[in-house]
């Protein structure tokens, strides 16, 4: 009988593409995983990988084989949830993705409140991009992440629990330094510093401001410290969300940050789910636990 360890292993292939970064992320041999998976092969009477020296292809049947490999992963995953919920809430492990542009910002007031709040909660982090993150809760590799909207989330859940403007962030030098709020059609855009393609806070950036992605605009960083720091040495300017402004000016007093003139909230935080999570009361405990943090920040 196919086991469900097999079946991990299976699937730690298929994302990696490599017998030996998947050996590593099951923390097993690569010969076990081998083993194991070419054992699941024999039972099953087909090839599920095609393997040579420099790469891992998956089968068209290893293909349907492994779809109905992550359903069934996950739902034993969602059965062992159960268990642990019928215990003390928020008392097992919980996996949560964030995002970059709010990991930096929100962990360090979330962290230490959770943990002294639920002691035994077994809390994973994982950092990625919006897509990723998205795809890693629908397919049961995360429990639930932490993202901005707007965004596509199709089947999934959202729980907003926090809404913030962007402000725009200059060298006292610059011409708007002076102004107590600018409109989108006050920032030039051929000066302002954003992310890179990929990073869901660029386009709401470039929205927050009524500015097209077609308008040229200057991006130089892969992440917010490195846009404020270019900032500082006066090379344009930058949209920084209101959570990360303290953090990113603190001790820079040649910055000014200026408050955006247009429609808000710019952006919406909230906990993303699969709508059949057996642990949708313990997000609801998270949440509550995180707003009441942020909210604390604010008095």
């Amino acid at each position: 009988m196919i086991s469900l360890k097999q079946l991990k292993y299976a699937l730690a292939v298929e994302q990696h593409h490599h017998f030996k970064r998947a050996a590593e992320h099951c923390a097993i041999s690569q010969s076990a995983l081998s083993s194991a998976i070419s054992d699941m092969e024999s039972q099953l009477g087909f090839q599920v990988f095609e393997r040579d020296n420099k790469k891992v292809l998956v089968t068209p049947l290893g293909r349907e084989m492994l779809a109905k490999a992550q359903q069934i992963y996950l739902q034993v995953s969602d059965l062992t949830s159960l268990a642990d919920q019928a215990d003390t809430p928020l008392s097992g492990p919980l996996s949560v993705g964030i995002i970059p542009t709010i990991a930096p910002y929100l962990l360090p007031l979330m962290l230490p409140a959770v943990q002294q709040q639920y002691p035994r909660l077994k809390l994973t982090i994982e950092e990625d991009q919006s897509a990723a993150l998205v795809n890693k809760v629908l397919n049961g590799q995360l429990d639930t992440a932490i993202i901005a909207l707007p965004y596509d989330c199709q089947g999934l859940l959202s729980f907003p629990f926090w809404q913030e403007n962007f402000f725009l962030v200059v060298h006292s030098l610059n011409d708007l330094a002076n102004q107590p709020q600018v409109k989108g059609d006050d920032i030039a855009a051929n000066q302002l510093l954003l992310l890179k393609d990929g990073h869901c806070l660029k386009d709401q950036a470039l929205s927050a401001c009524k500015l097209k992605k077609t308008h040229t605009v200057n991006i130089r960083g892969t992440s917010l410290n490195t846009l404020v720091e270019l900032v500082a040495g006066n090379l344009g300017a930058t949209l920084v969300p209101e959570m990360a402004l303290a953090q990113l000016t603190h001790e820079k007093p040649m910055l000014r940050s200026i408050k955006i003139d247009e429609p808000g909230p710019h952006r919406e935080i909230a906990f993303v789910v699969r709508p059949n999570y057996p642990g949708l009361e313990n997000i609801e405990r998270l949440k509550a636990s995180v707003l009441d943090q942020l909210s604390a920040t604010q008095k």
